[in-house]
């Protein structure tokens, strides 16, 4: 007995003094139960799923060691206060768009899109390979919040619209739902621009609430059955040409996990990033044709006068931003030297092959 009291004292697997094989010990994993907040409507098709997949993605990569429960907007916290929430350790993580916190941090908008900037692909490669990353990460420092480029929107569309958009002078009055700086665009062209989270869209353009809103693109505006409330699909997408969506992770739940927990969690990141673009280029396209050949939705290029005024006041807005604080300068000094030597690149090698093929 007191043998068998010694070999269960110490852990010593093996055979017993009967000679029958004595058990493993198994160690029990700690688990960590993380909560994930997102400025979407729960479930929505690749933003929303899009937040469930990364969530699914740690808590099966980690082994289960980290369990990640996703909440859409309004159900922990409103659309917009998602930040705020990850910021105070409400929850340990969100997903959204850098956008969605100007009034907070005004030069955050660089890491999610700019009026007639770069698209998805270029984006990330600034992002991971241009020093974006370090920049967007000295960004919220202060906010004790770690960002990651999870999602991209691809080229969007330029919206709906209730009133025809034949020249310049059709933007003033516009009530439009538009973020970012592309609202900040609208607004100096004459119209009114308003936030609106996207579970409020239908309602507001259908009731007359706003004129016109943008969303996505064809996918995302189907599933919301944005042709029902709107005549005019206008494109292209030049408010928005490569919207980059984020995770954010509170930065002292994840400075307490592993090193292998942590290098999951960033990975799982770079998977979500890389899966919603693609799935946005292979689901837009079936999407348009349905609205096109089954709903009879009227779509139409912007005038390219408009789209000249848009670009000049663009690049006032931009250039303005940059000015603002030292940090705004930083970045965007950055962001514009890669957004030119991509171009110089993609002029021969991407935009050549389009218009080629």
């Amino acid at each position: 007995m007191k043998r068998r009291d010694f070999i269960k004292k110490a852990g010593i697997s093996g055979v017993a003094v009967t000679g029958v094989a004595a058990p493993a010990i198994v160690h029990a994993k700690t688990s960590l139960k993380w909560k994930m907040v997102t400025t979407w409507p729960k479930n929505f098709p690749v933003l929303g799923t899009g937040a469930n997949q990364l969530a699914s993605l740690i808590t099966d990569m980690t082994d289960r060691r980290i369990k990640v429960k996703v909440y859409g907007a309004g159900e922990l916290v409103p659309a917009f206060e998602v930040f705020d929430a990850v910021s105070r350790g409400t929850a340990e993580m969100g997903h959204g768009a850098a956008y969605y916190w100007k009034g907070k941090i005004e030069e955050a908008q660089f890491f999610s899109t700019v009026p007639f900037g770069m698209n998805a692909q270029e984006m990330t490669a600034w992002l991971y390979h241009g020093g974006g990353m370090k920049l967007w990460e000295e960004t919220y420092a202060p906010f004790g919040v770690l960002p990651a480029a999870a999602g991209n929107s691809t080229v969007q569309m330029a919206g709906w619209f209730n009133k025809e958009i034949n020249n310049v002078n059709d933007l003033k009055g516009l009530k439009m739902r538009i973020p970012g700086l592309g609202g900040e665009v609208l607004k100096r062209a004459g119209g009114t621009p308003v936030n609106l989270p996207g579970g409020e869209l239908f309602t507001s353009l259908k009731t007359g609430a706003i004129d016109a809103t943008e969303w996505v693109g064809p996918y995302n505006d189907l599933a919301f059955g944005l042709y029902k409330a709107a005549k005019y699909y206008y494109y292209p997408g030049w408010h928005e040409p490569g919207t980059t969506l984020e995770a954010i992770i509170n930065k002292k739940a994840f400075d307490t996990l592993d090193k292998d927990l942590q290098i999951i969690v960033r990975n799982a990141c770079k998977m979500v990033n890389q899966e919603m673009s693609t799935e946005y280029t292979a689901k837009n396209n079936a999407a348009l044709d349905t609205l096109v050949n089954k709903h009879k939705v009227d779509v139409r290029k912007l005038p390219d006068d408009v789209l000249t005024k848009l670009k000049s006041l663009s690049n006032d807005v931009v250039t303005e931003l940059a000015g603002k604080n030292a940090a705004a300068k930083k970045i965007y000094k950055s962001y514009d030297k890669f957004r030119k030597q991509v171009a110089a690149w993609h002029e021969i090698s991407e935009k050549i092959y389009y218009n080629i093929r």
